[in-house]
């Protein structure tokens, strides 16, 4: 999922928030939350570039808040789960897109 992400393999359509949220975990458990925000943001502005949408769709108070969730989140897990584990329950517990809200309201 990171590799087509990254390589921009994955079909725009196919790159929902479930995948967003699995990339998202791969980032955040990889590096510090910080490197973390800045991988997913370019890999975002990259992805986008590449099948031709504008910028304009990436929201930078979004992008934090998913990523700060989704951290805040991993942390409260058991630190012995493996990664398909961590990403199963931050499917399960993050799958709502209405959990988070840009400032514009918009999800």
């Amino acid at each position: 999922m990171v590799q087509g992400f990254e390589q921009c393999t994955t079909p725009k359509g196919e790159f929902t928030h479930r995948e967003h949220l699995t990339v998202a975990t791969w980032y955040l458990c990889q590096n510090p939350p910080q490197e973390a925000l800045d991988n997913m943001r370019t890999g975002l502005f990259r992805f986008l570039d590449h099948h031709a949408v504008g910028r304009t769709k990436y929201k930078e108070q979004l992008t934090v808040s998913w990523m700060t969730l989704v951290q805040n989140t991993l942390e409260n897990m058991d630190p012995n789960l493996s990664l398909l584990e961590r990403t199963n329950n931050i499917l399960e517990q993050l799958g709502d897109t209405r959990l988070v809200s840009d400032e514009n309201g918009s999800r």
